[in-house]
């Protein structure tokens, strides 16, 4: 039997330390002497050690306890440890990232970029473009449509951005979060919703959104090719759709009619612009967004249909 001290020295710690484990718990004591002290075998030296480790790892108290009752509970605790250091990883290079873009302008940009960067979180959320969205759609478009358009139109934030992404990122935010998005985008107006959203005109919106991405997957094929709007397979599959969800059907005079639709709808090209940066590193060429896929389209509409 070892007395606190003896088993503080063994295992290179003070004795305020392995007192504090043994008060939570973690450090179980053998027996008490005839004076009360307390008394420790020496397998209490492997746990102290064990304890160290752990806490080594910043693991919480309470983590440590979970994993000294259950050793399967290390895998667990272990892989919540890795995603929060992730997390705090993630934060320190966009702050990294926001500072540099604050070093690198013009004392006139540094006022305008505070003001952007200093109202996204770090590390950043998504919640005010999926709510943009969620706004932006029509309404009552079936739960599962809506969740699909979110994860194609919402931008993940990349890990390790540079300031320019950084910006980007801001000025979507703010693009989204502008008195007439968060009251609510109506027709008519500069960012009105398209045509195709009113409700009562027989449309059929859910139809659209389910089949726009298989257009704009053909035409992302084309923008990569570096190819001109043209006709084909994209531009029939685009028109289609819209002829189903507009209960019409594919002809000459359709396309010329949603060539003039289309061409009067408002747009969000700022956003898609915006959406393409934040996850485009500098020098790199953008992948198609559904936005560019949808410029590519509406042009192969207006070429084919005059």
């Amino acid at each position: 039997m070892w007395s606190i001290g003896q088993l503080a020295e063994r295992a290179g710690v003070s004795v305020k330390t392995v007192r504090f484990y043994s008060d939570r718990g973690l450090l179980p004591e053998a027996a008490r002497s005839g004076g009360g002290h307390r008394r420790y075998g020496p397998e209490a030296l492997d746990r102290l050690r064990l304890i160290r480790s752990l806490r080594t790892l910043d693991l919480p108290v309470p983590d440590v306890s979970r994993v000294l009752d259950r050793e399967d509970e290390l895998e667990d605790v272990i892989a919540g440890q890795l995603k929060e250091v992730g997390s705090r990883l993630a934060a320190l290079r966009w702050r990294e990232a926001a500072l540099q873009l604050l070093t690198d302008c013009t004392p006139e940009e540094r006022v305008e970029r505070l003001r952007l960067v200093g109202a996204v979180s770090t590390p950043p959320g998504t919640a005010a473009l999926a709510r943009f969205w969620r706004c932006w759609l029509p309404a009552r478009l079936p739960s599962r449509v809506v969740t699909a358009v979110v994860d194609r139109a919402v931008p993940a934030p990349p890990d390790a951005p540079a300031p320019s992404q950084v910006l980007a990122f801001a000025r979507l935010q703010d693009f989204v979060t502008a008195p007439c998005f968060v009251s609510g985008p109506r027709a008519g107006t500069d960012y009105g919703q398209p045509e195709v959203h009113a409700s009562g005109k027989g449309y059929r919106p859910a139809m659209l959104y389910e089949g726009l991405p298989e257009a704009f997957e053909l035409a992302g094929a084309e923008l990569r090719a570096g190819r001109t709007p043209h006709r084909g397979e994209a531009l029939d599959c685009f028109v289609a759709v819209h002829a189903a969800s507009l209960n019409r059907r594919d002809t000459t005079d359709f396309r010329r009619a949603l060539h003039r639709m289309l061409a009067a709808e408002p747009r969000i090209d700022r956003y898609w612009q915006l959406a393409a940066e934040v996850t485009t590193p500098p020098q790199a060429l953008p992948d198609p967004t559904p936005g560019l896929a949808d410029n590519w389209l509406r042009e192969a509409l207006s070429t084919t249909s005059a």
